[in-house]
């Protein structure tokens, strides 16, 4: 059975697991399914948009595929998350891939 097979099962279980999705999300740009991926990241963070490693993953995936405005989009969006949960690593991260990406 394959990662994103055994995760599919673990989420007949749960089905609005965050972090099953996520990583559902991450097996699948592994795969280069970066379409599947994207939507699976955008569900996650309309479902539960305090759910901050998603907001850098996404990011990438749209710099990845040449959409600069949208990575933008998403690094601030979770940016501000970050700040409201007081979430200082991913900001961090965040903060330093939307730096890379606009200097």
């Amino acid at each position: 059975m394959s990662r994103i097979e055994q995760i599919a099962e673990f989420l007949k279980a749960s089905p609005n697991d965050s972090f099953l999705k996520h990583a559902l999300a991450l097996e699948h740009i592994k795969l280069g399914n970066d379409e599947i991926a994207r939507i699976v990241f955008e569900e996650v963070l309309t479902t539960d948009p305090g759910y901050v490693g998603s907001y850098y993953h996404l990011g990438k995936l749209y710099e990845r595929i040449g959409e600069n405005e949208k990575a933008i989009e998403w690094y601030e969006k979770g940016m501000q998350i970050a700040k409201e949960k007081g979430e200082q690593h991913a900001l961090g991260e965040l903060r330093g891939a939307l730096e890379e990406l606009t200097f």
